[in-house]
């Protein structure tokens, strides 16, 4: 009985193992930007609710570095249209390789889990992203976003640190000058409402 029992426990151990090995190995350094519909400052991004419901944004994540399971992911970025808890289209830009495109991929349930979850569509098509001092401008197949930076009193970006979520770090918030989608199911046009910079550092747990 007790080699049969020590034999049971070491084939659960070896799956564990085995399992933990499947697991695929990934990491990302990216700068984030987002408008939404609600207002200066997104309750959202200190834990609270959204001042507007549905909440409907825009989101571009630039990867300035990174990989997933040995595919080099610098300079892929991903733009990510939401109405927030109900549905994303996420795009990829038209510039990355297969490879990288199926690595995108693979990592979606593991580092956006939240867009993954709702996907309607997640296609490759152009983005374009322009960045100044002061503005910050995106745009995909259906979305644009063009917002200015928020300025304090001593002229300098207002800044916000060390935020609830690991995705917006190093926080310089915008307000939104345009902010639009127009799709056949969804459209939406907002301006003087939230919009951010963020740094976000993410990987697997190996």
């Amino acid at each position: 009985m007790r080699s049969i029992l020590a034999l049971s426990i070491t084939a659960v151990l070896l799956m564990q193992v085995a399992s933990a090995a499947r697991q695929p190995s990934w990491k990302m350094s990216a700068t984030v930007a987002e408008s939404c519909s609600c207002t200066v400052s997104c309750p959202c991004n200190f834990g609270g609710e959204p001042s507007h419901m549905p909440c409907e944004g825009n989101r571009i994540i630039s990867v300035d570095s990174g990989n997933y399971d040995g595919v080099d992911l610098a300079g892929v970025q991903v733009l990510v249209t939401f109405n927030m808890r109900n549905w994303s289209k996420i795009y990829v830009s038209d510039k990355v390789s297969d490879r990288q495109m199926k690595a995108v991929e693979a990592m979606l349930p593991l580092a956006f889990a939240g867009f993954h979850k709702g996907m309607l569509s997640f296609t490759k098509a152009p983005i374009t992203m322009e960045v100044t001092e002061t503005r910050v401008k995106f745009s995909g197949p259906e979305s644009s976003v063009d917002m200015e930076v928020m300025k304090g009193f001593n002229g300098k970006a207002v800044k916000v640190m060390n935020l609830p979520s690991a995705v917006f770090q190093d926080y310089t918030q915008f307000r939104s000058l345009v902010h639009t989608h127009t799709s056949a199911t969804h459209s939406w046009s907002h301006n003087g409402t939230n919009g951010f910079t963020s740094k976000w550092e993410a990987a697997s747990s190996k």
